[in-house]
This record gives C-alpha cells, sequence and structure tokens, in this order.
C-alpha cells in the first residue's frame, strides 16, 4: 500500500520501542522471583504513579450514573473552562478568560490542533534539541518542518533568543518551546523567554509553549506561565501531569482570542469534543482538598529529585542542570558508554532497571545522554540506585 509521503518524516518513537524491550526482558527468568530473580523497575516511562486523587474518581462515578455522558460542546464543559480560568488566577494571578480556553483530548489533540491552525507545508518551526519527540512529530505531520537547534547544559538545554535571532530565516514560522522541558526537566529563564517571544513577535511569528509540566515547578524563579507575555501566547497544558489523570486523555489549550474560533472549527471536525466523563471527573480537580493533594504529591516528587540526582552524580552519571520541574533527570553516561543506546540495553539486562537513552530527544549528542524518570515511589528508586551502584562497579 502506498502511504503518505509525511510517513517519512515520523521517526519511530524509540520511548515505547525501549518499553517493549524492557518488557520482554522482565518476563524472563532472570527477572521472575520464584525463580530467583529480580523484578525489572521501570524509570523509563514518564507517568506519575499517583493515580486521580478520590474526589476526581467519585466525580467520575457520579457523571457515570446520572447518565452524564453525551457530547460536550467542543470547546468543552464552561464550568470545567470556568475553572481552568480559576486556576490561573489564583495559582499564577493571571487573567484567562474561559473564553480563551479550550478542552480538549489530552495535550496531544492540543497539539494537533495548534499545528494544523498555524503551520503549513514548508514552514520552518524551531525548538531546541533535545525535547520531546512528540512534539516535532505533531510539526511534522502538517507537513511543516521541525528544526532542531542544538543546546547545551549552560543554556539550560533550552533555546535562547541569540539562537533564535541567528537561525531564523525566510521559511520560519515561530518557535515551539517546552517548559519544564521532558526529558530535562529544566525550564526556560522568565527573562529569556521574553526576549525569545520579542523577536518572534517581531518577526511577526508565533510562540507555542508546551506547559504541561508547570503544575510540577519546584523554583520559584521558574514556575511562571508563559501567558505573563500577552494574549498572543498559544499555551498548551494537560490534565495528566500535576493532575495525575494520564490515562483520562485530558489537556486544554489557551488561545489568543482571533484563534478560538478557527480552532473550534477543527476541533469539532477532528474530535467533536473530549471525553465527557472525564471532564465532569476534572471539576473536582479544583477542590481544595484535590489541590492539597496535588501540592502533598509535588512535594514528593521534589523529595525524589533531591535523593535521585544527587545519587546519579555519585555512579558517574552527572546531571548538569537540576530539573526545576516534571520528574525527569536527564544523565551523562559518557564516563561508561560511548552509546547510550546499548548502554540502557545492557541496564535492563544486568541491572533490571529500565531507563530510556537520548536516541528519542533530538541529534545532538544522543549517545551522551539517558533520561531518568523519577515518577516511582522513593523505595523503588532507591532500589535501582542500589542496583545501578552494583552494575556499574
Amino acid at each position: 500500500m502506498k502511504l503518505a509521503h509525511r510517513l517519512s518524516h515520523v521517526e519511530p518513537f524509540y520511548v515505547m520501542e525501549c518499553a517493549k524491550a524492557a518488557q520482554r526482558i522482565a518476563a524472563s527468568p532472570a527477572c521472575d522471583p520464584a525463580q530467583g530473580g529480580e523484578r525489572m523497575i521501570f524509570l523509563n516511562i514518564g507517568e506519575p504513579d499517583f493515580t486521580a486523587p478520590p474526589l476526581v474518581q467519585e466525580a467520575a462515578e457520579r457523571a457515570i450514573r446520572a447518565g452524564r455522558t453525551q457530547y460536550t460542546e467542543a470547546m468543552g464543559l464552561p464550568a470545567l473552562r470556568e475553572a481552568l480560568s480559576g486556576w490561573y488566577a489564583q495559582r499564577f494571578g493571571l487573567d484567562i478568560p474561559a473564553r480563551r480556553i479550550m478542552v480538549t483530548a489530552g495535550a496531544s489533540a492540543a497539539l494537533q490542533l495548534a499545528c494544523l491552525a498555524l503551520f503549513e507545508a514548508g514552514d520552518e518551526v524551531l525548538m531546541p534539541d533535545p525535547s520531546y519527540p512528540c512534539n516535532r512529530h505533531f510539526v511534522a505531520a502538517v507537513d511543516a518542518v521541525a528544526r532542531l537547534l542544538p543546546t547545551s547544559a549552560g543554556q539550560r538545554f533550552q533555546l535562547d533568543a541569540a539562537a533564535v535571532g541567528q537561525a531564523w530565516g525566510p521559511a520560519t514560522r515561530g518557535v515551539l518551546l517546552a517548559s519544564p522541558s521532558n526529558p530535562t526537566g529544566t525550564s526556560i529563564h522568565p527573562d529569556e523567554l521574553q526576549r525569545i517571544d520579542a523577536l518572534v513577535t517581531a518577526h511577526s511569528g508565533v510562540t507555542v509553549v508546551d506547559e504541561i509540566y508547570l503544575g510540577l515547578s519546584y523554583d520559584d524563579t521558574f514556575g511562571h506561565s508563559a501567558l505573563q507575555l500577552g494574549e498572543h501566547i498559544v499555551s498548551v497544558n494537560s490534565f495528566s501531569k500535576y493532575f495525575s489523570m494520564t490515562g483520562w486523555r485530558l489537556g486544554w489549550l489557551v488561545l489568543p482570542d482571533e484563534l478560538v474560533a478557527p480552532v473550534e472549527r477543527l476541533a469539532q471536525n477532528l474530535f467533536i469534543c473530549a471525553s465527557t466523563v472525564a471532564q465532569h471527573a476534572a471539576l473536582a480537580c479544583f477542590d481544595p482538598a484535590s489541590i492539597a493533594e496535588y501540592e502533598r504529591r509535588r512535594a514528593e516528587f521534589r523529595a525524589r529529585r533531591d535523593l535521585v540526582v544527587p545519587a546519579l552524580g555519585k555512579l558517574g552519571l552527572p546531571v548538569p542542570v537540576l530539573p526545576d520541574g516534571a520528574f525527569y533527570a536527564y544523565a551523562d553516561c559518557s564516563a561508561h558508554s560511548a552509546d547510550s543506546w546499548d548502554f540502557a540495553f545492557a541496564l535492563m539486562e544486568r541491572a533490571h532497571v529500565a531507563l530510556t537513552p537520548g536516541r528519542d530527544f533530538g541529534r545532538h549528542q544522543p549517545e551522551r545522554w539517558l533520561r531518568l524518570s523519577f515518577a516511582s515511589r522513593r523505595d523503588k528508586l532507591e532500589e535501582a540506585l542500589h542496583r545501578l551502584q552494583r552494575t556499574l562497579a
């Protein structure tokens, strides 16, 4: 069968390829406690080990029992959009009217809608290397070009205005940033983000910011939404990470007023609406008891970071920039191996610890880096660190 040419620009999702390999090894006798093995510890997938808190689960059950399962309007439940508007006011001191908020089928749908509305074939979108692979593939899926710009630890693995200015060309349409970022857990300094946006605006471009980890910020310097820069910013967000609703597939977009109607038209045709049950459940995310639980979990993620990062350094796997958000440590494995891909598979086989090699995240020295997700319980993290120490010794 003849396939669309755009598929040639969408690479395999190597995180999932590694996950399949880890599952195969996990099913082997070496990982069977009944045969003297040790279970695989999965630190390769970016999914919180916390599930939706009780009030959210109860709200979903009530919605199902009451038959509130039919389509909502494409923009989402008005009450949920108002709740998100209130969250921005309470958490960030921002006045984001509900009319500019669209509820989507996960951040993935939000990114797809934004790319379809903003980018055309041949447009160039500047992104940092490393970055989350699916983001560049959303750009490729609309026949635009994701141009990855190499970054360094000195740049916090983020773009800066100098790099954006140097790379900007006739085909450049804008930037797609992520703050905090997957795989590094690092954010763009607010002053640098302002300089980038000013340059993009001067070129009549667009600034799209993936903020799905914004709620999981650990440093007041960085815990600010890009929306503070003005109403022209396109922000992508999600209920998956801070709100612990990964499988519920619920996200949202904050759009400039002039983009609301065009994106709504796209959503009506492509998605109809996000999950109705998930939307009703998400209303309970903003109950004070739920917010208190989310803040307890945020403190726990920070404690896990503070356990993992120093320990990796002692193992010869230094993390050159302390993650200020999300739940990832981006570690340099070059002291142990010339290829993080081979090294990750060796650790799966020998230490029974699954990590993610850098191949997924870009083209600038991917063989040097490993991503560890500290979204798992502390006892699992401690056991994984013990096994790594045993194996690397």
